[in-house]
């Protein structure tokens, strides 16, 4: 007779080993019995039908993975650190080297530009001594001549800002105040240009002197302004200036070119030499001197308005740039918190599938139980119920997801209309302050004082 049936078991969980079934449950022969499991679908994640070992991990292992995975994290991270501080380092070292030679040589030069204004000085002085002494009205046809040749710097400056000004960008291209004060001074600076035009007409009869030493010492006069003018450019140069390059042939002393000595020596010769020329005239003088002094006033008094003008306005920019940046900073800290928000839902996403492939390839594989042990017991419902909760739970994630990333497109568009109004704001902060205020500042323009350089 057959031994009787054991009482049925509890479902046993997959990772746990089966036994062995009873004769009576497959009373078929084995090789019988193996041809028929075989026949069956597969479970899709990896896991054997009832009664077969699993393949799955073992819980020690995952746990041994997970440290491995976090100790190589660890240690990418710290050679990562110890390479950003050694390029740190030496970016640190290389920039104080270039800029301690940087400050050498700029201040090798300032020492250079007070002896060249030194020379230049005493050669005005001497074609100055030299015209009056030779004639007074040809000492002040000079002066005019020169106060004339000093308003074209201003002039070019003028109009110059007034043709930068009209790069601005819409909506900053507007008519305000700064322009209205650089149209005044070019016409003034015009005006002033007739006046003196004229008035050296009236003298031009009256020059009778040595023109020859006169020529040598303005020639060396203007090979120092121009020389002057040279190395006051090189002193202004910067590592942010548009207007440099390489030039690897220059690091070459050229031939012919003079020593400090003979340098001096030959101004001094020249400065020598017209003391022995000097001769005398006291004609037209005082009108002369009163009309160099008060188109000088007037002109300085225009600049002065209109520096005023760029001041007020380089204030206003600013002001609206530092708004319109706090805005830009606040959104592209949103726009990091949105995309850190949508990693984080892609994340649970991908985990919440994890999930639901979980528990559907548990249903999947149950639904191969054979026979009546093809129950709609508690696990099935429990996994019916986890899946359908797994679902709403993608589909609000995924929602949410879409929210996210309509957001993160608002805040991209936002983000770049705020770049472009602080690019416009920044162009012309630029052009008020760095092409047209910096030069004006840089160039101040004395008529009185220039008409004896």
């Amino acid at each position: 007779s057959e031994e009787p049936l054991p009482p049925p078991e509890e479902p046993v969980p997959p990772a746990v080993p089966a036994c062995p079934l009873p004769r009576a449950i497959c009373p078929l022969p084995r090789a019988s019995c193996h041809v028929s499991c075989s026949e069956r679908p597969s479970s899709c994640c990896g896991m054997a039908m009832a009664g077969f070992r699993s393949a799955k991990y073992q819980l020690p292992e995952w746990h041994r993975r997970n440290a491995l995975v976090f100790q190589r994290a660890y240690t990418v991270g710290e050679e990562s650190e110890r390479g950003r501080a050694d390029a740190k380092h030496l970016m640190k070292h290389a920039t104080g080297c270039a800029q301690r030679a940087q400050q050498h040589s700029r201040s090798t030069l300032g020492q250079r530009l007070q002896d060249i204004h030194f020379w230049r000085v005493e050669l005005q002085k001497e074609i100055m001594e030299l015209d009056a002494e030779t004639a007074a009205l040809a000492a002040q046809k000079l002066r005019l001549q020169r106060a004339l040749d000093a308003t074209e710097v201003p002039y070019a400056i003028v109009t110059d800002n007034l043709q930068c000004r009209e790069r601005r960008q819409p909506p900053d291209l507007v008519i305000d105040e700064v322009e209205r004060q650089l149209l005044k001074e070019a016409d003034l600076i015009r005006n002033i240009r007739d006046l003196l035009k004229r008035t050296i007409i009236q003298a031009t009869n009256q020059i009778r002197s040595n023109r020859i030493q006169k020529e040598n010492c303005e020639l060396d006069w203007s090979d120092k302004v121009e020389t002057y003018h040279i190395d006051d450019k090189c002193v202004t140069y910067s590592n942010d200036s548009t207007n440099i390059q390489f030039h690897p042939s220059s690091v070459k002393f050229k031939e012919g070119a003079s020593t400090p000595k003979t340098w001096a020596q030959f101004s001094h010769d020249n400065i020598y030499s017209a003391e022995q020329e000097k001769l005398a005239s006291v004609q037209l003088r005082s009108l002369i001197t009163n009309i160099i002094h008060d188109v000088s006033e007037d002109l300085r008094m225009q600049r002065a308005a209109g520096n005023e003008a760029f001041d007020n306005h380089c204030r206003e920019l600013a002001d609206a740039k530092l708004r319109l940046e706090q805005h830009l900073e606040k959104i592209l800290k949103d726009i990091g918190e949105e995309e850190a928000n949508i990693a984080a839902l892609k994340e649970s996403i991908r985990e919440k599938e994890s999930f639901l492939k979980v528990a559907q390839t548990r249903l999947y594989d149950r639904s191969f139980r054979p026979n009546i042990e093809l129950c709609r017991d508690e696990p099935q419902f429990r996994l019916v119920s986890e899946v359908e909760e797994l679902t709403v739970f993608l589909e609000a994630l995924k929602r949410k997801l879409m929210e996210s990333e309509q957001h993160l497109k608002e805040l991209e568009e936002t983000r770049m209309k705020l770049e472009k109004e602080i690019a416009v704001k920044s162009n012309s902060i630029f052009i008020d302050r760095e092409k047209c205020l910096k030069f004006r500042l840089r160039c101040p323009v004395e008529l009185e004082v220039a008409s004896y350089k």
